[in-house]
């Protein structure tokens, strides 16, 4: 039916004659292909699925049949049904989701018209073969691998690890502590919060090895998240550190002093917020107190003015009546009449 090939996150799906199955087949599977150590299978319906005018393109999960509770995955990856005669005329479709028991299968209904598959001088059907690539990206894993990859064994107190999967991205050293990988740079870190709480993992029950330095890593950003300025975080922040601690306690670490301590910092956090909110409100209250003291002194200030105007006319009507008054007593000193002036 076909033959297949896979590298790294990109797998080859060639399908020989074609035509033969779009009339005989209503479903094709290619052979599992395991990327980042997720088992998957590509389906085709060569005479499309609702519309017999499509070919159906979609990506699987190859072990649906049997998937614990916990398992899922998050993916994003790409379907090209590739036009053999220009890479740039291949029908391309890209999906991002979450694979759990419930979802094991994702793609397209309409991934590309059969009248343009079949059609001669296009390029998708060439020797009777229609080749098929999926370029799958595991972003996120929950539950143990389904493949336990050759770069993940841990024999080695020393080994290589690829951190960034991407496309040239280097690799750097992964240092084994107390049975977990970490980053050189962790590694003093690490090894002091062993000596402070040795029984912090002593019941942890992961195993797979790409788990246990997701977990590490998530206990370090705890930390390295309690260890920052009030400032730089808010209480969202906590509550998510708070829903990190209980997954890392329901597999199995012992972090009881982990989450007093982000108690204390929560509730230290909450008071600080309370009195930036008082002081606010203080600020505020204070700016109306201070306007009303303002208004007051201009206030006062006018008075004193009207005070000083006053006081002002008071002297000069003052000066005035002292000034009538010696002039009546002038009068009647010089124009005092005697018998005979009025005779």
């Amino acid at each position: 039916m076909g033959n297949e090939e896979a590298a790294d996150k990109r797998f080859t799906w060639v399908i020989k004659n074609f035509s033969s199955l779009e009339s005989a087949c209503l479903t094709i599977h290619s052979d599992e292909f395991v990327i980042s150590g997720c088992k998957w299978r590509l389906m085709a319906y060569p005479k499309g699925f609702k519309d017999g005018s499509y070919l159906s393109l979609y990506l699987m999960v190859a072990t649906r049949k049997n998937l614990p509770c916990e398992w899922r995955r998050h993916v994003k990856f790409r379907l090209t049904v590739v036009n053999q005669l220009s890479d740039e005329l291949s029908q391309q479709r890209e999906t991002e989701q979450w694979f759990d028991r419930n979802a094991t299968l994702s793609g397209n209904h309409k991934m590309l018209l059969l009248s343009k598959l079949y059609a001669k001088k296009l390029g998708f059907l060439v020797n009777d073969e229609v080749k098929i690539v999926a370029e799958v990206d595991v972003l996120e894993v929950i539950g143990e691998l389904d493949v336990l990859e050759a770069s993940q064994e841990v024999t080695q107190p020393l080994k290589r690890v690829k951190l960034n999967e991407d496309d040239g991205a280097s690799v750097k050293e992964s240092i084994n502590v107390n049975g977990f990988q970490v980053l050189p740079s962790q590694v003093e870190y690490l090894k002091r919060i062993f000596e402070k709480h040795p029984d912090m993992a002593l019941e942890f029950r992961v195993k797979n090895q790409t788990m246990r330095t997701s977990c590490i890593n998530l206990l370090l950003n705890v930390i390295e998240t309690l260890c920052q300025s009030l400032q730089d975080f808010c209480i969202d922040d906590l509550s998510q550190a708070k829903k990190a601690l209980m997954y890392l306690k329901d597999s199995g670490f012992k972090v009881d002093w982990l989450e007093r301590k982000l108690e204390e910092v929560r509730e230290t956090k909450i008071e600080a917020q309370f009195s930036k909110t008082r002081m606010q409100e203080l600020e505020e209250e204070l700016k109306v107190f201070k306007k009303k003291c303002l208004d007051i002194e201009a206030l006062l200030e006018k008075k004193k003015e009207e005070l000083k105007n006053l006081k002002q006319k008071w002297l000069d009507k003052e000066a005035m009546l002292e000034k009538e008054k010696t002039k009546v007593l002038a009068a009647a000193k010089t124009h005092t009449l005697t018998l005979d002036d009025v005779l």
